[in-house]
This record gives C-alpha cells, structure tokens and sequence, in this order.
C-alpha cells in the first residue's frame, strides 16, 4: 500500500516537473514577443496614464496634480472639441469611403482582362508617393487660382470651389487625397476576392442569381475577415491623422494669408484640426505633456470603443460557427 502511494507522488512530482519545464520552454519562445510588447505598448501606455495625473514639461520632474488635467481637456481648451469632431468626422467619411471605393476598385481589376496589370500598377503607384509630397501636390492641383483643376473648371464655365481654403471643403478635400491613395486596400481586397471560391458562383449561376446576389450572398460574406481588417486598420490609422492634414493647412494658409501671415493649425477656421495636432501642440509646442497625454488616453479609448464591439461581433460569430 505503502509502495503504490510511493508510485503515485512520484509520477506527480514527474508530471509537475515536466509541467515546469514546458511551461518555461513556451515563455521561451513567447519572450521576444512579450519583451517587444513590455517595451513598446504595455510601459509606454501606463506612462501616458501616469503622466495625465501629473504636471510635467519635459524638464522639470513631474508633480501629481490628481484630475486637474482631465478637467482642462474636457472644460477648458475649446479646440479638443472641435478637433474631436472633425477627428471623428474623418473616421466615419472616410474610413468608409475608402473601404466601398478600395473594394470596387479591387473588384474591377480582377474583372478586367486586357490591361489589367498596367491598370493595377497605376493605381498602386500613389501608395509609394510620400504623405508630404502627395499632400504638396494635391494643393496644388485644388489651388482655386492657379490650379489646373480650377482651370478645367473656368474652361467648363464653373467656379471651383476653394477646397482646402474653404472650411466646408477642407475635410472633403483630404478625403479625396485619401481616395487617391486607395491602392493599398486594392490590392488586399483583390487578394481576397481572388480567394473566393469559383465553385460557389458556378452554383449560384446554376440557381439564377444575379450578379447583385451573387455579390450580397457569396463574395461579402467570403471577404468579411478582410473588410474587418480595412475598416480596423483604417479607424486606427485615422485616429493618428496628423502629417496631411498640417501640411495642407500650411500651404492652403501661405497660400492665402500673404506675407507674414501667422499660421493657425487647422487652417481654415479649424476645419482640418485634429487630435493628434493638439497632441503635439500641447506635449512638444508648450510642453504640456500632462495635458498631451490626456488627450493621447482620449484617442485610445476612442480606437478600443470602436474597434473593441467589431471584434467581438467577428469573434462571437467565429464561435457560433465553430460549435454548430
């Protein structure tokens, strides 16, 4: 009796010990990952937070000051507002409009037989133009006096509109830049759709659907990972849009401001000012990083807020799929 319990402890000290060693064997392999992580996302995120409780300018070291940086974000600096809504005004224009306007072009360039790679090249070229360079000529392009789209349109008999020098077109305009440089979710999407089963339409043919129904009930459904992925990829990324939208207001307002003309981020009358240009107005223009960070949190929960419920609807549908 004695020797069986003897047998027992020992296989669970065995089982236990293998345990460990597997158990350290997969933190191995998992450390680089949870060292990147550590360092570039877990430590930066609690200093931002640590950091939104305190005043501090970069030199001097920081001082807790409780909620008191909370309460001038949201109470007492009138451009958050403004930027929050223009922000979040490009989230919803022009995240879709660049998933509808990405996903049809995809679907064009795989329908077409002749000129297809000539076609796909020149779509794509925008994508490597730098953000700067593409934004400079943009402007230039919608100048509403030297233009040549103004041009066009005084040869048409209109008037063109001022674009980035008008507040109602400023955001309009840089969702046409954004358009313009569509070709990376082109290619994504074309990826996805070339993915879809041919079987599947070929049975859909053979039950009379159209070409409507074949899309509604077939390719949707078969690329929605994919449009997931443009529609996440594309609110985080806007959520940091900054480098289009201060080079155009810059330009649009030396454009019209005339020698020695202050510039005003956002130019034209705050149209185009976003939340990451308040971030670094605040934290490296008045050294305001208390503040700063506060705002960085307020992008943060906003990304989670909007990203977190698609997930989770994916990831619940995933499941139920899984368990039927």
């Amino acid at each position: 009796m004695q020797a069986g319990s003897t047998q027992v402890a020992t296989r669970r000290a065995a089982l236990r010990k293998r345990r460990r060693r597997e158990g350290l064997r997969t933190f191995a392999f998992l450390s680089p990952w949870l060292t990147g992580v550590g360092l570039l996302v877990a430590y930066p995120l609690a200093a931002t937070v640590y950091f939104s409780f305190t005043s501090y300018d970069q030199i001097n070291p920081p001082k807790f000051v409780g909620m008191r940086n909370w309460k001038y974000v949201f109470t007492q600096y009138p451009p958050f507002w403004q930027a929050l809504r223009n922000t979040l005004w490009l989230v919803v224009v022009m995240v879709t409009l660049r998933v509808i306007f990405g996903l049809g072009i995809g679907m064009l360039a795989v329908a077409l037989k002749t000129g297809a790679k000539v076609f796909r090249t020149v779509l794509y070229l925008p994508v490597l133009v730098p953000p700067v360079a593409a934004t400079i000529g943009f402007v230039f392009l919608l100048n509403p006096s030297t233009g040549p789209v103004s041009a066009v349109f005084g040869w048409a008999g209109f008037t063109a509109p001022a674009m980035f020098a008008d507040p109602m077109w400023a955001k309009p305009a840089l969702t046409l830049l954004a358009l313009w440089g569509v070709g990376d979710l082109m290619v994504i999407f074309m990826a996805a759709l070339l993915d879809v089963p041919v079987s599947l339409y070929e049975a859909a043919g053979l039950d009379g659907a159209n070409r409507r129904q074949r899309f509604r009930y077939i390719t949707l459904p078969t690329i929605s990972p994919v449009v997931l992925f443009a529609v996440i990829t594309g609110v985080i990324a806007t959520m940091q849009y900054y480098t289009q939208a201060i080079v155009a207001g810059k330009l649009a307002s030396g454009a019209n401001a005339g020698p020695g003309g202050s510039f005003q981020p956002g130019f034209p009358e705050g149209s185009t000012l976003t939340v990451p240009q308040l971030v670094y107005s605040l934290g490296f223009q008045n050294f305001n990083v208390g503040a700063a960070s506060v705002l960085a949190l307020v992008l943060f929960i906003l990304s989670m807020a909007i990203t977190g419920p698609l997930l989770s609807r994916r990831l619940g549908f995933i499941t139920a799929e899984d368990s039927r």
